[in-house]
């Protein structure tokens, strides 16, 4: 009986062994092209993937660390108002200047000294003349230089 049972469990995997032979054949030859293409779709997944997510990395972060260095004191600025003087500059362009040197906008500054937008753009403007500037930086930079402002 054991004999029999073992006979037909071998015949009959031997035979779902062929099916699944004949099946795989089939699907290999029969349906080349749908899995060439399955291929490559994945490929292109996979690579699509791996691209995303390497180009859409955060950026690395700048880690600045901060140094303290001892300084010498400075020798503190004199205001030489003969400069003033010689380039002509008026006390409202001087306050002007110094509240550029501050760093408030046209509208701040008018605010601050009560006047109009447009008159401070006046007073900019003839200071960038009188300083030789072309920028509010570089008009307080020759200020300082010139001792204007400290």
């Amino acid at each position: 009986m054991k004999r029999t049972v073992l006979l037909y469990g071998l015949v009959g995997g031997v035979l779902i062994a062929g099916l699944k032979f004949i099946e795989y054949r089939f699907l290999v030859i029969e349906h080349s092209w749908e899995l060439y293409g399955g291929l490559v779709a994945l490929l292109f997944s996979v690579l699509g993937i791996w691209l995303g997510l390497r180009l859409t990395r955060p950026a690395t972060q700048v880690v600045i660390k901060e140094v303290h260095v001892p300084v010498a004191a400075a020798t503190p600025v004199v205001v030489d108002p003969a400069r003033r003087e010689a380039l002509g500059i008026t006390a409202r362009e001087l306050e002007i200047l110094e509240a550029m040197a501050a760093g408030l906008s046209n509208r701040e500054i008018a605010e601050k000294l009560f006047v109009s937008e447009n008159t401070v753009k006046t007073h900019s403007s003839r200071l960038f003349d009188k300083l030789n500037a072309k920028r509010r930086t570089q008009a307080v930079q020759h200020a300082k230089q010139a001792g204007l402002i400290a």
